[in-house]
């Protein structure tokens, strides 16, 4: 059984950001859309052979010399030919323009001396901040089973901008939120809609592990040998865990990535709206600075489990998938109405963080329920950031209650 991967709660001393009641109402109904939007984008039938032929599926937003964020088709792996089963699932969307940001500065001063490895560390995971267009591709590369169909790949896009919403000597915490406009078969575009998308805190040598170990089921275990690592935990668009993997970040020049244990997680929206076949993903992580960006490789096992939790003895994986997000910084992106959203909610969702803190301090393992009363954890909580925003008379208790209330009904115990 893996022992999954660093993760301990935030130091003390974290300042809760301000709490404001009042926002636009437009900005909560386009959140609601676009959430909507998403989950119909990850629904695509897997290899039915109902999807059109086309391999054009995912362009995301366009360059300003009309070249686009996405490949429509795969350039390794195996020969998808002409068969409409492996056409790419994922986004059909098509972004509005945007313009690369040409400024390399950041990057360039990552190689500036540093006074000890752990700031130039420091200064990579900062480096993550910034208003991005992403592309997301994967792409199963291996299949283990005799016959197996492999699955389709899986294409995506966003843009959205990175915040560092909380930085401490030994913590750096990063808010990812979605500002999406769409062409339209006119032409016309659509939007703003806005996403909280997810989340990632860096860990300095950690005191703790968070493991997954299928089934919903994490256990909180004593960190091991944590000397110069940093662990990402990285969470759910609902600040749920999504996984946590220890690493150390490696400099040479003008080359700076971190890379990963692997560790287990549980399987991604992308995959459980469509397989039900395997119990969890084993990965192993690299996230790589670049003059544009940041990229972020993925390399996963879909791992099938015994009654007992442990690996299958016959059949401990059914195939091998390569994950790459792209991130390159873009400029005269209109994100404003995603800060605009950010500072009517960051109060609210500051309390569903400390929640998740004080849960892990006192529990050594729960169960995190899928559902309850038919009713995914991020429904009711994208409803609370909705009244947050909007509601006037939702203020910091009535908002640490339901925060509370609703939680406590998705925790049991394993």
């Amino acid at each position: 059984m893996p022992r999954g991967s660093a993760f301990e709660s935030p130091p003390s001393g974290l300042i809760r950001p301000a709490l404001t009641t009042r926002g636009p109402p437009l900005i909560c109904r386009s959140l609601m859309l676009f959430l909507a939007l998403t989950l119909a984008a990850h629904a695509d039938a897997r290899g039915s052979g109902e999807q059109d032929s086309s391999y054009a599926t995912s362009t995301g937003p366009s360059g300003a010399d009309g070249s686009t964020a996405g490949p429509g088709r795969y350039t390794f792996g195996w020969p998808l030919g002409d068969d409409p089963r492996q056409a790419p699932r994922g986004g059909s969307s098509r972004g509005a323009p945007v313009t690369p940001d040409p400024d390399r500065s950041i990057w360039a001063g990552l190689a500036a001396p540093a006074t000890t490895a752990k700031e130039r560390d420091r200064r990579a995971i900062l480096a993550l901040a910034g208003e991005f267009r992403v592309t997301f591709d994967f792409l199963e590369t291996v299949t283990y089973l005799p016959g197996a169909e492999r699955a389709r790949p899986y294409q995506s896009w966003a843009t959205e901008y990175v915040s560092v919403i909380d930085e401490q000597a030994d913590f750096i915490s990063l808010q990812h939120v979605m500002v999406m406009r769409f062409i339209d078969e006119d032409g016309s575009i659509r939007g703003p809609f806005v996403q909280k998308h997810w989340r990632q805190d860096w860990h300095y040598q950690a005191h703790q592990t968070l493991a997954f170990e299928g089934d919903g089921r994490w256990q909180v275990l004593p960190s091991e040998d944590a000397e110069g690592t940093w662990t990402q935990t990285v969470h759910q668009v609902d600040d749920t865990p999504r996984y946590s993997a220890t690493g150390r970040w490696t400099h040479r020049g003008d080359y700076s990535a971190w890379e990963a244990e692997r560790a287990w997680r549980p399987l991604p929206r992308r995959e459980q709206s469509v397989r039900d076949d395997y119990d969890v993903m084993a990965s192993r992580h690299r996230v790589s600075i670049t003059p544009d960006g940041w990229v972020h490789e993925q390399d996963n096992l879909k791992a099938v489990l015994d009654d007992s939790g442990r690996l299958d003895a016959d059949t401990p994986y059914l195939a091998r998938e390569q994950g790459l997000a792209r991130y390159q910084r873009i400029v005269d992106q209109d994100f404003s109405a995603g800060y605009a959203y950010w500072e009517e909610t960051e109060g609210y969702w500051a309390l569903v963080r400390e929640w998740w803190q004080s849960l892990l301090a006192r529990k050594e393992s729960f169960r995190l329920l899928p559902s309850v009363d038919g009713q995914p954890l991020f429904m009711p909580l994208f409803e609370g950031a909705a009244r947050a925003a909007d509601d006037p008379d939702f203020d910091a208790q009535a908002m640490n209650d339901f925060v509370s209330d609703t939680l406590d009904r998705y925790i049991e115990a394993p």
